[in-house]
């Protein structure tokens, strides 16, 4: 049976993909599932409908992520917390922290939590630069500054 793929099926295909399957497994797990419809023309013009749409949100998305790098690109993140006379921060400056210094600025969005590559919280005091990773591709860099606290 010819089908026209919706979704990403292991082993089988992509969206948009023309396959040919079963007949049981196209009416018993394919399509009631509606990861696929059946090949005919309309539905041929149904999945290039969804194909344009697909592609016109992850565009949408993408000049988005462009715009929030440029946004946050030449950003300063200034913290103090207590530290050793070494250097050494009692406590730690982490992922939460960052974001929450950056949802102070004047942006106009809010990071997600896991565009921050953070590998391990910041423990010294210093300048550091951390990685923003926004979408594929898209990436830019912000400095934190951890001062000691005056006494």
């Amino acid at each position: 049976m010819r089908l026209i793929l919706r979704e990403e099926v292991e082993h089988l295909g992509q969206p948009g993909d023309l396959v040919n399957v079963k007949p049981g497994y196209a009416r018993n797990y394919l399509i009631p599932r509606g990861l696929a419809y059946r090949a005919t023309d309309a539905n041929v013009q149904r999945i290039e409908e969804e194909r344009r749409i697909r592609e016109e949100r992850a565009r949408r998305i993408y000049l988005e992520a462009n715009r929030q790098a440029s946004r946050l690109e030449g950003l300063t993140l200034h913290f103090t917390a207590r530290a050793s006379e070494e250097g050494t921060l009692f406590g730690s400056v982490t992922v939460r922290d960052i974001l929450e210094r950056a949802a102070q600025e004047d942006l106009d969005f809010e990071l997600d939590k896991r565009a921050v590559q953070l590998e391990e919280p910041i423990k010294s005091v210093g300048e550091h630069v951390i990685r923003m990773r926004l979408h594929a591709g898209v990436e830019t860099d912000v400095r934190v500054i951890v001062e000691a606290e005056a006494d």
